[in-house]
């Protein structure tokens, strides 16, 4: 279908009717909302700018909008899908076909799961740059535009995935994801201040609604009436990252249908303390047949579904945990084409490795009998390494 731009459209437009319905509508912008309804990305597509007030509007209205794709607001029309706990919010003042709108979201969202690896909140800023540029060549002056991925990848180059669990396996990432999480069995409205002793290395937070954000602006201090029992005082990522305190080193090699597979896992630095609850876990390829895997430290699963998981627990002192066998490739195949992805999991009691300390917890009013501490905990999050 050739548009007013001269330029082609990979959305399906059958009839005259919906080709005329086409060239009178227009969405004039786009919003990428996080599960907190943090406006994370914002793409005006017309002349007409959409304030971010339609934003508050849908969020302050979303227990009522859970399962309506499509909305009218006093201002605007709006669709929406959400995926992945990201919610992509479409505006426009002119009637459109819904359908089209929905669609074209729909589209979006497989190509930025596609060319991000996956679809989440740290994904999206992490690579605010071309999913602005992805943005840019699927939608015209509110026209849907390029929309197959393949055609987009020929512009737009995909971030280098590898090179990025590279970066986390050697010890070069650059940020980590952190919470506080907070248990409060404190009775009446007690007024508490959580103070760090190093907050420059925090960016990126956001906090519960029960923060006072005037104090943190001015002093670093979170100030809060907490609610009852368990919950998420705020997130946040650092600067800069020590490094990973674990490598692995896989290595497959094939030939003749059969595959031979060695994994090592071993302490890069020591943390301080103790490294616990060390797993290593892969899918099989579709075209192996059987494997025949053990190692010399911990125990190793393979299911029915062909997912291997190699329980290390923790790392001995006398010898390094090595993962080692063979692969059999289904008649036919001479080598593997297609190389798994090694999930890492750990996790390390008492010490933070994004270097954070908390300097004190105070309340203004101490109650009788009462217990205050805090302790620190790393976990791996998505540690991948790929060949």
């Amino acid at each position: 279908m050739e548009e007013a731009t001269g330029r082609r459209s990979n959305l399906p437009i059958r009839s005259e009717r919906e080709r005329e319905q086409y060239r009178s509508s227009m969405l004039q912008c786009i919003f990428l909302l996080s599960d907190s309804g943090e406006v994370m990305l914002e793409k005006q597509l017309t002349g007409h700018r959409v304030d971010r007030s339609i934003c508050a509007w849908f969020w302050d209205q979303a227990d009522s909008f859970k399962s309506l794709p499509v909305i009218a607001s006093p201002t605007h029309y709006l669709f929406q899908i959400v995926r992945d706990g990201i919610t992509f919010l479409a505006c426009t003042q002119v009637e459109m076909p819904p359908l089209m709108a929905i669609e074209f979201l729909c589209r979006v969202a497989d190509v930025l799961s596609d060319y991000l690896g996956g679809l989440n909140e740290d994904l999206v800023k992490d690579n605010f740059i071309i999913v602005y540029e992805l943005l840019d060549e699927m939608i015209d002056n509110g026209f849907p535009l390029t929309t197959e991925p393949n055609i987009l990848r020929e512009m737009i180059a995909p971030p280098n995935l590898v090179s990025k669990m590279l970066s986390v396996v050697t010890g070069n990432a650059s940020n980590i994801y952190g919470e506080v999480q907070m248990s409060s069995q404190l009775t009446g409205f007690p007024d508490l201040t959580l103070s760090f002793a190093n907050p420059s290395v925090l960016e990126d937070m956001r906090f519960h609604p029960c923060v006072r954000f005037r104090p943190w602006e001015s002093h670093q201090v979170l100030s809060f009436v907490p609610p009852d029992g368990q919950f998420k005082l705020m997130s946040y990522r650092v600067k800069k990252l020590k490094n990973t305190p674990l490598y692995v080193k896989p290595q497959i090699t094939s030939d003749s249908g059969t595959c031979r597979v060695s994994v090592l896992v071993g302490i890069r630095s020591d943390p301080g303390k103790t490294i616990e609850s060390i797993t290593f876990s892969f899918q099989l390829p579709h075209c192996v047949s059987s494997a025949d895997l053990s190692s010399n430290h911990g125990t190793v699963t393979i299911l029915s579904n062909k997912t291997c998981t190699w329980t290390i627990g923790r790392i001995p002192s006398d010898k390094t945990p090595c993962l080692s066998g063979t692969l059999a490739l289904e008649t036919g195949l001479e080598r593997l084409h297609v190389y798994p992805t090694f999930k890492v999991g750990f996790k390390i009691m008492g010490i933070a490795l994004s270097g954070l300390r908390i300097e004190k917890l105070d309340l203004k009013t101490i109650p009788p009998r009462l217990y205050k501490g805090f302790r620190a905990q790393t976990r791996s999050g998505e540690f991948d390494v790929r060949l």
